[in-house]
């Protein structure tokens, strides 16, 4: 027979707003890519600015909130997993072993996502934080240009036509493998996403909590089974 049933404090305003507003843009940016760049683009620095705070939150934030009140064994986590498999609860006031090892997956495929966005994005645009500055982009020019010249000394103008449209492939290639990269880590983040709402859904019935409603309210109603 449990005791003491109370209702504390467990999200704040910023972890709860933060939360829902990297739900709505991750899936505008998502499912908008090419045809609408410009929301694409900025939703994606929203996702970036909000995780910024979340990792240095996990650091100087309230208890539940940061990194060591989570970050559980691979033991703790396949035992919290057994338990919940044999509908045997374990409670948690913060995050338990199996959500705080989603939130870690969630903000490392989250950051890949959108650090190779951006840089995606210099190197079709050269636009964004990985962008090159005009000096830059002129000495790269002035640098391809010497290479032509050096290799027309020696050589025909066709090889120095085949070393300007080499300096081109490696363009496209870049292109390409930041276009990948970045396509893998979004199709990850949102199985990732998948799995967490399969999980608060599961965890949920089985725990008998109501972890959507402490999302919203930052509010749960505990006992002395909690840890």
């Amino acid at each position: 027979m449990t005791t003491n049933k109370r209702t504390i404090k467990v999200w704040s305003p910023l972890i709860r707003i933060g939360h829902w507003t990297l739900v709505i843009a991750f899936f505008t940016a998502y499912f908008t890519e090419d045809d609408f760049l410009t929301l694409h683009v900025w939703t994606g620095y929203i996702v970036g600015a909000y995780l910024l705070i979340r990792i240095l939150w996990g650091f100087v934030g309230s208890k539940y909130v940061r990194f060591t009140s989570f970050v559980y064994s691979p033991a703790k986590i396949f035992g919290y997993l057994k338990n919940l498999i044999t509908r045997k609860p374990q409670h948690y006031i913060g995050h338990n072993p199996a959500g705080g090892a989603m939130v870690i997956a969630l903000l490392f495929s989250l950051a890949v996502t959108t650090l190779t966005g951006m840089k995606l994005y210099a190197v079709e645009d050269n636009k964004g934080p990985f962008a090159i500055t005009a000096g830059q982009a002129q000495s790269q020019i002035q640098s391809v240009s010497l290479i032509a010249e050096a290799k027309a000394e020696d050589d025909d103008e066709d090889e120095e036509s085949k070393v300007i449209n080499n300096s081109h492939k490696v363009d496209k290639q870049a292109e390409e493998f930041w276009e990948e990269l970045h396509e893998l880590f979004a199709n990850l983040t949102l199985l990732l996403v998948l799995l967490h709402i399969v999980g608060v859904i599961v965890s949920s019935y089985i725990d008998k909590e109501k972890l959507v409603k402490a999302m919203l309210t930052g509010e749960k109603e505990i006992d002395d089974t909690y840890q």
